[in-house]
This record gives structure tokens, sequence and C-alpha cells, in this order.
């Protein structure tokens, strides 16, 4: 290009910058220069400089490529899910006394499921929930550490936004040789295989099953898991289950680790105190 050309003075600022970054028409008025704004997007053509905006689907393809050539248990994803907000399931949940919080747990490069429910969200019942799976995951011989486990910020895993001292769920996974990440505010997507859970339970499960009291609702919970953890072909992950995945990336690893049946945190939380108050050993973290 000329040097007396009028695009070549931001030739070197587009390099930097990138012309994706702010366009031919801003260009123009800014520097209110009397080239046509086609005119500088085809010289940038000409330069290579100008980047195509990848789509939508072909940004997915990309992320599930990155995170499929992760280790087992590298990033873990921990998210909260109301239950009031499904039209089937809430007239069950006041009638019959269901849970209203679902507590859920995804191994990203598997897909390993684990789920368990409560009345309400709390820093507690979210430490106590990473305990059980912590054990699952030792007793069955899987290598957690170093990882790391990912949560929002919610106050049911970090606490008070005001506590000067990591939460009891920070420090739960801290111990075990793992980091608690939190994702940026209201940045949502950066949770988006635990949210994907989220979706698919609600459509394959909470929306089609019925329920005649608490203790027939844990059942039905613990075999959707199951069938989720051992049968349900994921077509994201090359239409392989998450047992799969982990029996291939490690065949030490037990095949218990698929079954963590589902429990109601807060009842066991209050059995967990009541054994220590009569000088019970008790292994669950509490604040």
């Amino acid at each position: 290009m000329p040097k007396d050309h009028p695009g070549a003075a931001l030739t070197g600022y587009q390099t930097q910058k990138g012309a994706s970054l702010l366009g031919a028409a801003r260009i123009k008025r800014d520097y209110d220069m009397e080239i046509s704004e086609k005119a500088l997007r085809r010289i940038w053509k000409q330069e290579g400089l100008l980047k195509r905006k990848r789509k939508k689907h072909r940004t997915k393809q990309d992320l599930r490529a990155v995170k499929a050539a992760w280790r087992l248990f590298e990033q873990v994803d921990l998210e909260t899910k109301d239950l009031l907000d499904i039209p089937e399931l809430w007239p069950q949940i006041r009638r019959l006394g269901l849970p209203k919080v679902q507590y859920a747990f995804r191994e990203v490069v598997s897909g390993l499921h684990f789920i368990a429910y409560a009345q309400e969200r709390s820093l507690s019942l979210a430490t106590l929930f990473a305990s059980l799976v912590l054990r699952r995951l030792q007793s069955c011989g899987a290598t957690a550490a170093p990882g790391r486990w990912q949560t929002d910020n919610g106050s049911d895993f970090i606490g008070s936004w005001k506590a000067r001292k990591d939460s009891s769920f920070t420090r739960l996974i801290e111990s075990r040789g793992l980091e608690h990440h939190t994702i940026p505010p209201r940045a949502h997507t950066w949770q988006a295989d635990v949210e994907t859970v989220h979706g698919l339970i609600e459509d394959e499960f909470y929306e089609v099953e019925h329920f005649c009291s608490p203790t027939d609702f844990l059942p039905k919970a613990a075999a959707y898991c199951l069938w989720f953890n051992v049968a349900r072909k994921n077509s994201y992950k090359n239409h392989q289950t998450p047992w799969q995945i982990i029996h291939q990336r490690d065949p030490t690893v037990s095949p218990e680790i698929v079954n963590l049946p589902p429990v109601f945190l807060d009842e066991l939380f209050v059995d967990s105190i009541d054994k220590k108050s009569q000088g019970g050993y008790d292994l669950i973290p509490h604040p």
C-alpha cells in the first residue's frame, strides 16, 4: 500500500487493535476521513487485517475440543437450582413437602453428574454435599487433585460477601489439594456444563415423573442419575456415557463412582449434629 494512501495511516493502528473492534464507520467518523467505509474495508481485507467473527456453533465446537483435552477431574462445576419454578413439579412440592432446591455436581470432561436436595440454599449444605462427593471420588480411586472446583458467587458457596476469611466450602476444597474458583459476576455461561444438566433433568425427569411421597422421590431421582451416568449417551461427547469416558481415561477407577444416591442434605446435616452432640465422631464439616 502506498504510504500516501488515505488508509495507510491507520494500518498500524488496525494491526494492534483489530478492524473488527472499531469498524470502518467508527474510524471514518472519529478520524474525519474522506475515504469511504467500503474502501477502508477493502484495504484492510487486502492487508489481511480483517478477522471474521466466529459463529456461535463454531465457538461451541472449539470450547468442546478444549475441554476434551483436559485431564479427568481437572475441572468440576457445582451449582444450585430452584425447583419451585418447574410448573409440573411445583404442585407436588407443595402437596408432598418435596425439596425446593437441587444441589448439582458435574465433572466437565466425562459429564459425570451427582445431585442432592434440600429445602433451602445454605453454606452448610453446600459444604456437606461437597464432602459427600469428595468421599465418593476418594473411595473409588478417582484422582481429584490437582483440579478446579468452580462455583458461582452465591452465599451458599462463598458465605457472606463481607467475610474476611474463606468459607467452610472453600476450606474443605483447598484441604484436599484442590482450587475453588468462582466465576465473574453474572457470567453464567461459565457454568454452561452444569447449566446444561439442569435443563436435561428438568425435561427428562421433573416434568414427566409423578411422586407419591418424599420417600418415593429419592429412589426415582437415584434411578435417573444412574441412568444418566451409565446409559445416557451424550452426542457432544462422541456418543459416549460418562462412565465410558471415565473408564477409557482411567481404567483403575471403580465402577461404583457412577452411583452416588441423592440425599436430603438438610436431614443428613441435622442427623450429623445430633450424633456429634451425643459424643459421636462426625466427619461432616460445617461452619
